[in-house]
């Protein structure tokens, strides 16, 4: 009795300050893993950032962007990440003020878009050799060989001539060029090139020479000094013309190609910048020009590697069997015609986008005044290379060529003295010294080939 009344008596044991601390120790686990889980994932955070831009930079200094239509949105991204990297950093931008700075007095500052390309690569040396700043932008597509781009690259780069790779569609990486070097010039010879090409890849055309042209002027428009530009149309412009010979005051508005039809309407943009905010703007029509370092989709090019090789070539004749002529450009001419055209263009006359007084525009044709036959221009590789061709006469495609074209150049000669003084005979050799050195082919040529052209300079 007495066991149990004492038992029964007696209180429970406090149970409550331990249940109190295992739940604050809980707590504070809690706590801590929460702390550590974000201290954990904020590291990993940081820790992938930095190798996925490392990875990015390494892919974009070892991965030069393509361009094409094929693979237009690689390209976009591309361009995109090059123009994030290149254009910012000290040393990026030194490079870009120095190969911009002119060395000698009262010198230009000059862009020249499409520098790597076949007349952008001449003009450049021929600018920095005379004392100019030049700086490059080319975007390096494929739509032939990158590897001869490449090359004409290497060969500025030995000049102190950078080239920038990009876009003329990268509007903020001209903005950015533009706030790095106040530019006295542009020389605008981006472009997609090609007649036939139109047919295979329009959209091409009109995102260079259309969307390219206008977002090149829109930044030029804004910029303080807005700069003078010479830019590159062509003589297909003329199209279904049969005035002979092609003069500036000929109607242009029968384009026979989709090439030409956004030549012509760089042409009638460039008038409209003019007249809104007081753009300088010259535009040259090129004659089929042509020599070292060339295109090859040109034919002068590629009948001498199919000539060459064996194979066969097709001249082509009208759908009336006449002969197709043309008046083809050697590159020096042309070079001096560019030159000239930028030496006497006036400063444009707007500020901030707006126009202050009325601007300089100009068109001039560039070529050779002297047509020559297709027949003939092969008749002269032959002799060249010491092979005969082996020609198929067929038909002009409707492809948009037209079947000759004829230069008067009368109006370049009177306003910064243009006077073409290369023959076909003279600049093809020229060029086929280059092309069997470049490529490093041992051809049948003539002996005494290359002791007779010593006295040629292609520089």
């Amino acid at each position: 009795m007495q066991y149990y009344a004492v038992m029964g008596g007696a209180s429970p044991p406090d149970t409550s300050k331990t249940t109190k601390l295992e739940r604050y120790n809980s707590y504070i686990r809690r706590v801590n893993s929460t702390k550590l889980l974000q201290a954990s994932s904020k590291l990993l955070f940081r820790v992938t950032l930095l190798v996925a831009l490392i990875l990015i930079f390494f892919f974009t200094l070892n991965y030069p962007p393509l361009s094409s239509a094929d693979n237009h949105h690689i390209h976009s991204t591309n361009h995109f990440l090059a123009s994030a990297f290149y254009g910012s950093g000290a040393a990026w931008e030194k490079q870009v003020r120095h190969s911009a700075t002119p060395r000698r007095p009262n010198g230009f500052s000059v862009l020249v878009t499409g520098a790597a390309g076949f007349v952008g690569s001449h003009c450049s040396l021929a600018l920095k050799k005379r004392g100019d700043g030049v700086l490059g932008l080319d975007n390096f597509n494929s739509y032939y060989d990158p590897s001869l781009k490449r090359a004409r690259q290497k060969l500025l780069s030995k000049h102190e001539i950078f080239v920038v790779e990009g876009d003329i569609n990268d509007a903020e990486l001209l903005n950015k060029l533009f706030d790095v070097v106040p530019f006295s010039h542009v020389l605008h010879l981006a472009a997609q090139a090609g007649v036939r090409y139109a047919m295979q890849n329009p959209l091409s055309y009109v995102s260079s020479n259309v969307a390219g042209f206008v977002n090149l002027l829109e930044v030029a428009k804004s910029a303080d000094p807005q700069p003078a530009i010479v830019w590159a149309s062509s003589s297909s412009v003329y199209g279904l013309n049969t005035q002979v010979p092609f003069s500036e005051i000929d109607r242009t508005d029968q384009p026979a190609s989709l090439y030409a039809a956004t030549k012509k309407a760089g042409e009638e943009i460039a008038h409209t910048y003019n007249h809104i905010y007081g753009l300088s703007l010259t535009g040259l029509r090129f004659f089929t020009v042509y020599g070292p370092w060339g295109r090859p989709d040109m034919a002068y090019f590629f009948f001498t590697k199919d000539i060459l090789q064996g194979k066969g070539i097709n001249v082509y004749v009208t759908q009336e069997d006449k002969e197709v002529a043309r008046d083809f450009t050697y590159i020096d001419d042309i070079v001096k015609g560019c030159l000239g055209a930028l030496d006497t263009a006036e400063k444009s006359t707007g500020s901030g986008g707006k126009k202050r007084a009325p601007a300089q525009l100009r068109v001039y044709n560039l070529g050779n005044t002297a047509p020559v036959t297709v027949g003939k221009l092969v008749g002269i590789l032959e002799s060249l290379l010491n092979v005969k061709a082996k020609k198929h006469v067929i038909k002009m495609p409707r492809n948009g060529d037209v079947p000759f074209t004829h230069a008067n150049v009368s109006l370049a000669y009177r306003d910064f003295g243009y006077k073409p003084t290369t023959d076909l005979a003279a600049g093809l050799r020229k060029f086929v010294k280059w092309y069997v050195s470049y490529y490093g082919i041992e051809s049948r040529a003539k002996k005494g080939f290359h002791s007779s052209t010593n006295e040629h300079s292609d520089d």
